[in-house]
């Protein structure tokens, strides 16, 4: 007799929703059923849907060893294409929600280092979360974690981080949205002494960290980002985008992507993360120059395809082989 396939959705359950920081929401998610759940490992994400139909990518930021629940905390990016706003805004306790099994981008390494680093920024923290709860669990102790937020009150998890538990092994730092007052990492990372590096936040503080991380071995440093080089940017410019093969031609604004701007007009396009990481979305292009904001595209793979979903052009008009 033949097994029936492994299903790729699972239904999940609201149990429990919070708000645990200045627009960060917190969602216990169980089986509809009761139940365990499928395993993951710190670091893994779920994809969600949201009720406007848009999936997300969201971190599991409980521990990996809980089998009957996954926690991820959603930020409303009142800036985004409109998938946070959704599911933090229509998902209630009680609803039920689609989402596909936890796979995970942002491994830990197999072989245990001297020391572990974490540094996290914002809504970065979720995956963070998972890998210290993950080592707090094993009674290991070599680890330290720097979490940045712009305010206190932006900060989620910030009482349990800021507990007697964690004393000596957290570092939780406020810049109030001045440069000036950015914690100084260097001296964090001049020096690799064995360690292994796990950082997730906003684009500005990943860029500084690989930057300070240059002379430290690849295998040594890991970084997540969903979001980062796909958030808009201040000086994004509308472009037109035309369609090879039916001749049409579309005024794509500056705060709106191709893939979207397409739908508009009724074409229909696959997608998933909508985030530049999945790859679902990738196209050809035939003219043009891209401003290249994925996750996904090798060097090569650059001269000739793009990630519609995030991706934009540097040029005046870009062709798509659609």
């Amino acid at each position: 007799m033949t097994a029936a396939p492994e299903a790729r959705e699972l239904t999940l359950e609201v149990r429990h929703k919070s708000e645990i920081a200045n627009g960060v929401f917190l969602f216990e998610l169980r089986a509809g059923g009761g139940g365990q759940l499928p395993p993951f490992t710190p670091g893994s994400h779920i994809t969600v849907t949201a009720p406007s139909g848009q999936k997300r990518r969201y971190s599991l930021c409980n521990d990996p060893a809980e089998r009957d629940r996954y926690l991820i905390a959603v930020k409303q990016e009142a800036s985004g294409r409109g998938g946070s706003l959704s599911f933090t805004r229509e998902v209630s306790e009680g609803d039920a929600v689609t989402a596909e099994p936890p796979e995970n981008e942002f491994e830990m390494a197999k072989t245990e280092p001297k020391r572990l680093i974490f540094i996290a920024g914002g809504i970065g923290i979720t995956p963070i979360r998972a890998m210290i709860l993950h080592c707090v669990r094993q009674a290991r102790t070599n680890f330290m974690l720097y979490y940045f937020t712009r305010t206190p009150t932006m900060m989620a998890f910030r009482d349990e981080f800021a507990s007697p538990a964690f004393e000596g092994k957290v570092v939780l730092h406020h810049d109030n949205g001045d440069p000036d007052q950015a914690y100084d990492l260097w001296p964090v990372l001049e020096q690799q002494r064995g360690a292994h590096l796990y950082c997730c936040g906003p684009r500005g503080l990943m860029d500084a960290v690989r930057d300070m991380t240059g002379h430290w071995p690849d295998s040594a440093v890991h970084f997540e980002d969903f979001v980062g080089a796909s958030a808009p940017h201040a000086d994004d410019k509308p472009f037109e985008v035309r369609l090879a093969k039916c001749g049409a031609a579309y005024e794509v604004a500056a705060n709106v992507s191709i893939l979207d701007t397409l739908r508009r007009h009724g074409h229909v396009l696959a997608s998933s993360c909508e985030s530049g990481t999945c790859g679902t979305c990738r196209c050809r292009f035939t003219e043009g120059e891209v401003d290249h904001r994925d996750l996904v595209l090798s060097d090569d793979e650059k001269k000739r395809e793009i990630m519609i979903c995030v991706s934009r052009a540097k040029s005046p008009t870009l062709v798509l082989d659609i």
